[in-house]
C-alpha cells in the first residue's frame, strides 16, 4: 500500500506539473487514487484506479466521480457534544455497504477549541 501511495505522490509532485492539465474528472485521477488507497484495500484500489484512468479520455463525458469504498459500521457510536475533532471526509451511502468518499475542506481560519 505504501509503495502504491508513494508512486502516486511521486507522479503528482514531479511528473504531473510537466504535463498539461487533462483530467476530465473531479477529483483528479491522482487525488482519486490517493483517496482510494487510503480508505480501501490495495487490490480493490488498484482495480478502481485502473478503471478510472481508462475512463479518463475523450470518449467519456467526465464530471464528478468520487471513490466508492466498502465499509461496515458498528451498530452504535459515541458522539461527544463538544468535540474539537473535525471530519476529514464524508461517507455518503450508495448501496448496502458501499459509500461515496467525499473529502471535507476546512474553509474557516479560526478554530474555537
Amino acid at each position: 500500500m505504501k509503495i502504491a501511495t508513494s508512486l502516486v505522490v511521486f507522479y503528482k509532485k514531479y511528473i504531473s506539473p510537466l504535463l498539461p492539465r487533462s483530467c476530465r474528472y473531479y477529483p483528479s485521477c491522482s487525488e482519486y487514487a490517493l483517496w482510494h488507497l487510503s480508505h480501501s484495500g490495495t487490490i480493490s484500489s488498484i482495480f478502481a484506479i485502473t478503471l478510472r484512468i481508462l475512463r479518463c479520455n475523450q470518449l467519456f463525458k467526465g464530471g464528478i466521480d468520487y471513490p466508492i469504498i466498502k465499509r461496515k459500521f458498528a451498530s452504535s457510536y459515541i458522539f461527544f457534544k463538544h468535540s474539537c475533532v473535525e471530519p476529514k471526509f464524508w461517507l455518503i451511502k450508495q448501496k448496502k455497504d458501499k459509500f461515496y468518499l467525499i473529502k471535507a475542506f476546512d474553509l474557516s481560519k479560526d478554530k474555537k477549541c
